[in-house]
């Protein structure tokens, strides 16, 4: 798994150094290549940085989102707001620190959109959502950890794909459209009924523990 290699710090200047070039050449051996060669580097290091090539790549640059995501939250604190607040803040940053780079995710999304990545795409969705929950103070345990995490997957996934296309002053509109989708999250009855239609899953609190026994942390308490 990149996210968790040795060589983060090379794996990382790379990754930022490649990302301007994203937009033009995709997300490919080119753009890593050419980003190693503007640090002064051989090409060849940028093998070294991502043996599995640019999906290892984007798996490093969606789990160094979340890391700079969480690290942001921390220092602002505010425990005392509403659960609410926090969450929405939480994804509001995720997205705000990203804002240079909204044409590379977009590319990062369609490489994840083929079968071939589904399992990747699921995963990071996952590691995402869950690291939002855990940084805002949720230490829920059985049934809860698992529709809490359901719920801001398809609130979260909405709002990426809104804030992708939003043109308005300070993305105001992708922030409304937060705050909506989550006052009817909050309002939601049947929680794993939302999550099947969204994502057309039969079951997707199954799927989300198969995730969480896969690649996450366990819910305090909760039984694998």
């Amino acid at each position: 798994m990149t996210a968790d290699m040795p060589g983060g710090d090379l794996q990382e200047r790379i990754l930022t150094a490649a990302l301007p070039h994203v937009p033009f050449d995709g997300w490919s051996v080119k753009a890593l290549a050419t980003g190693a060669r503007d640090l002064g580097l051989a090409e060849s290091e940028a093998l070294r940085a991502f043996p599995g090539g640019p999906i290892d790549a984007i798996e490093f640059f969606i789990a160094l989102a979340d890391r700079r995501m969480v690290a942001a939250v921390e220092a602002l604190g505010g425990e005392e707001k509403p659960v609410r607040e926090r969450v929405s803040g939480a994804v509001r940053l995720r997205l705000e620190q990203n804002v240079a780079h909204r044409e590379a995710i977009r590319a990062a999304l369609a490489v994840l959109a083929r079968p071939l990545h589904a399992g990747l795409a699921a995963k990071s969705l996952y590691r995402t959502v869950d690291a939002i929950w855990y940084v805002t103070g949720d230490r829920s345990t059985d049934f809860n950890f698992y529709t809490k995490r359901a719920l801001l997957a398809a609130v979260y996934g909405a709002t990426l794909l809104y804030w992708l296309n939003d043109r308005s002053e300070g993305h105001g509109e992708t922030w409304a459209f937060l705050d909506r989708r989550i006052a009817d999250a909050m309002r939601l009855p049947r929680i794993p009924a939302l999550c099947a239609e969204r994502f057309g899953l039969a079951d997707p609190l199954h799927v989300l523990r198969r995730l969480r026994d896969r690649f996450g942390r366990a819910p305090p308490g909760a039984r694998s």
